[in-house]
């Protein structure tokens, strides 16, 4: 405690409501009164002494309600891992960290303008004490409760002898306290530790198992190709839940111990709220997803039906009239039967459409992120005949305005030059000028219908882009939302501090005083603690939509589909890296989950074989019972 508050002692700073007569001024010891109906105090200070007194006050926080005060806002992500990303996708990659980059550039350059003043104002003493006085006014609540339960040794206290009657009760007491003790031996040496055993090497198989699934989905047949992961939106969720399992034990025992340290130590509250919104995001998913899950099942074949419909509605039917359609144009293309079959290969999975369905029924009692995620994947393999013609009909039209582009450079008697990278001019003879004029006609006049079809197929896909982008966000809603944040932001905001203000507050009873000599002129102010802000707790939200915002968005998209170029979609890291962020870099192996369940299981072992009995009754030199030798126990 001492070194938290950066105190060698405690020190007494004054006298509340002396009973004596107070006739001198001593700042070493500061004299303060209350009066009627007011419990805000005024300060003994002669007028003489040419003194103005400021008297801070502030509601003290509770650390046992895990309330304390901060000058920074609390952290509801792991902000201090290094970013992994796969080397799949390099140039997106490039673009985040170039994007991080810049982030952490504007960051600094605020700083040094919030230093950037007319006179230099350097921190003074007590703005560079303001973070130790925080920290004693989070361990004013607890260090009273210490002083209080051990004032009784500071008393005199009388020694007599007992009474029949309360030696009747001390025997009582005792007979049925040793039955407890050989009850609570037999729990304690028996039945717990292989209870807890049983219990750790169940949950390392589990571990195991879930170590070779996650080996799997990171296995990359070449060091530069992407991992399953990567690619499936299903195979992301399930990483998502077995990294989650894999952190949950090690969370937890850190948790543990907390308790066994000062609860005024504050540095483990963010894992604490981190700890049970996962519980909660991961609790609600699965009852989300046992009723999807369950309405699915039951109208399984309703579904199937209507996803059938829509998809040919939409991705067979509909595109055939499109380009039928559009065959009506001049200088149209001509749809062949070979094309018609392409366009229908969907149609031979309809017999399989209601056995995939009732799976994904299943799968959704894992919860509800399961569906979204099969469905993301679902969507992505029953419309990659679009994904095909997209791909071609940009080909073709890249290629055919590079070409009109060359012929444009060949007709004006310029060309492009590869190594300099500028429009050099060149001499062409009358063959190569009259079949560069030729071709340019010829290729200019068959441009709008290769646009219009590109057009086309690029809408398609932009639309389908939207649609995954929704299920990704809806995937981050359930994987990230600060639903714990937000209940204990409306239950008790001062458990989530965004830092402090100062408010000055308002003394009407001032007038009460007078002209009494011995008050000086006295102003007080309100210490409060600010709540983290909504901004604040949903600034990961608004990171990926600047960065879903900034990728399609941008000149570089709108560059790409003038010139045909293929419209990457944005990174799955990318899009994922919200739902990681609650998650270590680096997991903790099996030896180090095995080793640190062990270790905790021993010493919870230690404590109920008799450090922290219920029915313990000795004292410690301290004053606190055994199970309190240390600090209060939850």
């Amino acid at each position: 405690m001492f070194e938290l508050c950066d105190s060698p002692s405690v020190h007494v700073l004054g006298t509340l409501n002396p009973v004596n007569a107070v006739t001198a001024f001593d700042p070493n010891h500061l004299y303060l009164s209350t009066t009627l109906g007011s419990a805000t105090p005024t300060v003994y200070c002669p007028h003489s002494c040419g003194l103005s007194a400021q008297i801070i006050l502030f509601d003290r926080p509770s650390p046992h309600k895990m309330q304390y005060m901060s000058l920074t806002p609390i952290s509801l992500v792991l902000s201090d891992k290094p970013a992994t990303f796969a080397p799949a996708a390099s140039h997106q990659l490039n673009k985040d960290k170039d994007e991080e980059r810049e982030m952490a550039a504007k960051g600094r350059l605020v700083e040094k303008l919030k230093l950037h003043t007319v006179v230099h104002h350097s921190p003074s003493q007590k703005e560079k004490l303001l973070p130790t006085v925080l920290a004693q006014i989070n361990c004013s609540a607890e260090l009273a409760q210490l002083m209080s339960r051990n004032a009784y040794l500071v008393r005199p206290r009388q020694s007599r002898s007992l009474s029949v009657g309360e030696k009747v009760v001390e025997s009582a007491t005792t007979l049925s306290n040793y039955m407890l003790d050989a009850l609570w031996h037999v729990v304690t040496v028996w039945i717990w530790p292989v209870a807890t055993r049983v219990f750790i090497t169940a949950l390392i198989c589990h571990r195991a198992v879930a170590e070779v699934v996650l080996r799997v989905l990171d296995w990359r047949l070449r060091p530069d190709s992407a991992a399953l992961k990567d690619v499936s939106a299903t195979a992301q969720q399930v990483d998502i839940r077995l990294q989650q399992f894999c952190y949950w034990p090690v969370q937890y025992v850190t948790l543990r111990k907390r308790k066994d340290d000062w609860e005024s130590i504050t540095d483990r509250h963010p894992d604490y709220i981190r700890f049970y919104n996962s519980l909660w995001l991961v609790a609600n998913d699965v009852i989300i997803g046992i009723a999807v899950g369950s309405y699915i099942i039951d109208n399984a074949a309703w579904v199937a039906w209507q996803i059938n419909t829509a998809l040919n509605d939409w991705t067979i039917e509909g595109l055939m009239d499109m380009i039928v359609w559009l065959m009506d144009w001049p200088a149209g293309l001509k749809l062949n039967n070979e094309l018609a079959e392409f366009l229908g290969w969907v149609l031979s999975l309809q017999p399989f459409l209601p056995a995939i369905i009732y799976f994904i029924g299943f799968a959704s009692f894992a919860g509800a992120t399961m569906p979204v995620a099969m469905c993301s994947d679902l969507l992505s393999l029953l419309t990659f005949h679009i994904y095909c013609f997209y791909t071609a009909s940009a080909r073709i039209f890249h290629w055919q305005l590079t070409i009109i582009m060359s012929l444009f450079h060949l007709f004006r008697g310029k060309k492009h030059n590869v190594l300099r990278n500028r429009i050099d001019s060149c001499d062409y003879d009358l063959d190569q000028l009259l079949l560069g004029t030729i071709l340019f006609t010829l290729l200019f006049f068959l441009l709008p219908t290769i646009m219009v079809f590109y057009l086309t197929f690029t809408s398609a896909r932009m639309a389908i882009i939207f649609l995954r982008a929704t299920q990704d966000t809806l995937l981050a809603c359930l994987n990230h939302f600060p639903l714990f944040a937000l209940m204990l932001r409306v239950k008790d905001p001062r458990r989530l501090p965004g830092g402090i203000c100062f408010e000055l507050k308002e003394t009407p009873f001032q007038k009460q005083l007078g002209d009494r000599l011995d008050v000086p002129p006295t102003s007080y102010i309100l210490l409060k603690s600010v709540p983290l802000s909504l901004r604040a707790m949903f600034d990961q939200y608004f990171q990926l939509g600047h960065r879903i915002r900034k990728h399609y968005l941008s000149l570089h998209v709108v560059q790409c589909l003038i010139t045909g170029r293929l419209l990457p979609p944005i990174h799955r890291k990318s899009m994922y890296s919200l739902q990681y962020s609650m998650l270590p870099a680096d997991r903790a192996g099996i030896a180090e989950v095995w080793e640190c369940l062990a270790g905790e299981a021993k010493v919870n072992s230690y404590r109920l074989n008799g450090s922290v009995h219920p029915n313990a009754h000795s004292k410690g030199s301290n004053g606190f019972t055994k199970g309190h030798s240390k600090r209060k126990s939850r």
